[in-house]
């Protein structure tokens, strides 16, 4: 196999009351975003189609953004829903709600918040998983994943992109390692998210699927309104393009040929799986490292953009990300 990446967390002591039983309570941050609605629906509902069992939705915290329009317009009739159809139980703090819960889902789908939410969770010494993207800088999320370690408990953010059955055939070998490839995606700009960050990581995260972490520079090829393209070159000399547009355009060369249905998605299904057995498990479908390049590669494409086009080292962003403390500076919770 060409990335056979897991990562163990494992802490007996911390996992003893989840993996002892049958079934996970899970709490619910946030409810601006459709998954909200689509996740709950998998995993409480046994009829569902692609149900997923051990886990159900019993809790939640309703929190939205006065700034962004597809926040507070929805965020009313997802929590009803979820009271009226799913039975959820709501409480007016994180604080209140983590006591009734063994894992917690961040579908706040604003990453301002995103921090200073998770760390009330991983300093309760619960399982998180993170709506994308985990957050808007490389620092918090080194700043993450190091509390999560602190605390004996694990943090996931992953796109649903990273789980489609070719996807997953392609990094696990299917047209050998892949030399190049060309990643679409949707991008819909929001002011208050920067750049990539607010859609685009889907499609970066694609990119990261076959290629694996060790991404070296990142260079804004076109900032045409509809048509961003970045360029990404990894340090053994393979090289990813992000491409606004249409997934199905996606494309991945590899040594024993080429797929061009590397960008299709197959539903919801896998993506709540990885997330079920990662709240029963402990164990991350992502590599902490891959993750962190993530954000790393979506603040080098703000840089590069600002400068004009120019490539920016990834080393670069890594050294202020670990460099600079963290800061609650204009950061809502």
């Amino acid at each position: 196999m060409q990335h056979k990446h897991v990562i163990a967390l494992i802490f007996p002591l911390a996992f003893a009351a989840l993996t002892s039983a049958a079934e996970l309570r899970l709490g619910m941050i946030g409810m601006d975003t459709g998954h909200a609605i689509n996740f709950t629906e998998l995993i409480n509902n046994p009829k569902a189609k692609d149900h997923v069992p051990g886990a159900k939705v019993i809790a939640a915290y309703k929190v939205s953004s006065p700034d962004i329009e597809s926040s507070w317009s929805r965020v009313d009739g997802h929590a009803e829903k979820l009271r009226k159809d799913f039975g959820v139980t709501f409480y007016d703090t994180i604080e209140a709600l983590l006591p009734h819960v063994d894992a917690v889902l961040m579908e706040d789908n604003d990453a301002r918040r995103h921090v200073a939410q998770a760390r009330k969770v991983l300093m309760a010494g619960k399982r998180l998983y993170i709506e994308k993207p985990m957050t808007l800088s490389t620092r918090d999320a080194i700043e993450l994943f190091a509390l999560a370690k602190q605390h004996r408990t694990a943090v996931l953010s992953v796109s649903g992109a990273r789980f489609g059955l070719e996807m997953e055939a392609v990094r696990n070998g299917k047209i050998g390692k892949v030399q190049r490839a060309e990643m679409y995606g949707a991008v819909n700009l929001e002011p208050t998210n920067p750049e990539l960050f607010w859609y685009g990581v889907h499609g970066v995260e694609s990119l990261f699927t076959v290629f694996g972490a060790g991404i070296e520079t990142v260079t804004r090829l076109s900032s045409a309104k509809g048509a961003i393209v970045t360029e990404g070159r990894w340090a053994d000399g393979r090289v990813g393009i992000f491409r606004e547009g249409g997934r199905n355009a996606s494309k991945a060369v590899g040594e024993k040929g080429e797929s061009t249905t590397v960008g299709r998605w197959d539903g919801y299904r896998p993506l709540v799986q990885a997330i079920v057995t990662f709240f029963q498990t402990g164990i991350s479908p992502v590599p902490e490292q891959e993750t962190v390049e993530i954000m790393a590669f979506m603040e080098a494409d703000v840089l590069s953009k600002a400068r004009g086009g120019q490539p920016v080292q990834i080393s670069e962003v890594m050294r202020l990300a670990r460099g600079n403390p963290p800061s609650d500076t204009n950061r809502p919770e």
